[in-house]
């Protein structure tokens, strides 16, 4: 079976003002889908052909050959994921384990967010901003470009996406604006804590 483009959780239009239907039509229907159609060229006919995305992302990290298709497959994954960490009238202070772990382990919401907010925003560059568990912790994390905690041996546990076609159209440079309402608004806490098992 090749690789998918997965359909949003929610319509285009459902995260405004927050995240306009424009953005999604270039962000999934362009960008997402054009790393779902190159992995799928870079598989076909080699040995990963048929692989799941996730035996096709770690084979294709552990081989400086096939840089191109670990980009590629793993930003179809964090796409994917980030997708699922979204969702309308989300955000805010969340309920449930993570809710406990946070306050346990990060000092509480309030802290949480700063940190979060910061590593997204100091970012340098194109990434990622990471909610994972980390040997059974929870740690805020970035990551450049297209990697990925999956290769690191983290648990993701909630992600933004920091590269610029995720917010540009809607904040233009204000990328701190775009995270402080994802955690205001749409982070989707329910998904965080069905990650945490």
């Amino acid at each position: 079976m090749p690789i998918t483009l997965p359909e949003l959780p929610f319509d285009k239009s459902a995260l405004e003002p927050h995240i306009s239907a424009r953005t999604f039509e270039f962000h999934h229907g362009k960008h997402h889908k054009a790393y779902v159609d190159n992995t799928n060229k870079l598989i076909d006919g080699t040995d990963l052909a048929g692989k799941d995305l996730e035996t096709i992302i770690k084979t294709a990290a552990a081989d400086p050959a096939r840089k191109g298709l670990f980009n590629n497959a793993a930003q179809v994954w964090n796409h994917s994921f980030f997708w699922n960490c979204l969702k309308p009238g989300g955000g805010g202070k969340p309920s449930g384990k993570i809710a406990a772990k946070i306050d346990a382990e990060l000092g509480g919401y309030e802290k949480f967010v700063a940190g979060f907010k910061n590593a997204g925003v100091t970012q340098f560059g194109s990434g990622w901003a990471w909610l994972v568990l980390r040997g059974g912790k929870l740690a805020i994390v970035q990551s450049t470009n297209a990697e990925t905690p999956l290769v690191q041996g983290d648990k993701p546990l909630l992600v933004v996406d920091v590269w610029e076609h995720a917010y540009y159209l809607d904040y233009q440079n204000r990328r701190p604006d775009f995270l402080q309402a994802c955690l205001d608004h749409l982070i989707n806490w329910e998904f965080v804590n069905a990650n945490l098992g």
